[in-house]
């Protein structure tokens, strides 16, 4: 995208929204060549809707009330007044229809709080502790029908301390998420980073295995 016609993005979310508001600050410090057109949240509680506001950004609440057809249908309505280039989920909880992944497919990524394809789904800090694995982290992906099973663009690593609980854990890979996603979308707003035949492309050339951040180096609290 050029300086004058910025991507524009459509975050959704469902809780606390720190991973949209990394993606805000760097659309507005100019680190991501974006803007963010609408944030949306799958309930009206969700503490990132006043994040966003307090950063004068559109927002709007669906509420899920159990009828994915109809919360979908409203969804798309959402996101059609905003016509977005790319759609970030960003703690978004709700599992979408391959139908809907269909109509946005290429241009909708996830931030997954694992190194894919290891640990898809939820709770994966508990299963990495259980597991006994020395290192975790995060995946930014495109999102297809299949649960986090988009190819994989960019990932983060941290090591896993002893003494580590869930929540350490947790802060560790949450504070890299907000390193990589807005890298990952910056490289697509620069048209580097395209999906091509089923998978990431980047600078010309089909990713064959995600490109790695390792944070292993920072010091667990």
């Amino acid at each position: 995208m050029s300086a004058a016609t910025p991507l524009s993005i459509a975050i959704l979310i469902s809780g606390r929204g720190s991973n949209m508001e990394a993606l805000a600050e760097a659309c507005a410090s100019g680190a991501l060549a974006a803007r963010v057109a609408v944030v949306i949240a799958d309930r009206g509680g969700a503490p990132g809707l006043d994040a966003a506001r307090a950063r004068g950004l559109e927002t709007r609440a669906l509420v899920h009330r159990g009828e994915r057809s109809a919360f979908e249908h409203e969804l798309g309505a959402a996101l059609e007044r905003h016509r977005p280039g790319a759609v970030a989920l960003a703690g978004f909880m709700r599992v979408l229809s391959a139908e809907f992944v269909a109509r946005y497919l290429g241009r909708m990524f996830n931030i997954h709080p694992s190194l894919l394809p290891k640990y898809r789904g939820l709770d994966t800090h508990r299963r990495v502790l259980a597991a006994g694995d020395a290192v975790h982290g995060a995946s930014v992906h495109f999102v297809t029908p299949e649960l986090d099973a988009g190819p994989v663009v960019l990932q983060s690593q941290v090591a896993v301390a002893p003494g580590d609980t869930e929540a350490t854990l947790a802060a560790r890979v949450l504070a890299t998420e907000h390193v990589i996603y807005p890298r990952a979308l910056g490289w697509f707003a620069d048209r580097r980073l395209a999906w091509r035949d089923g998978a990431a492309w980047l600078d010309g050339r089909r990713l064959m295995a995600p490109l790695l951040e390792d944070f292993r180096a920072v010091v667990a609290p």
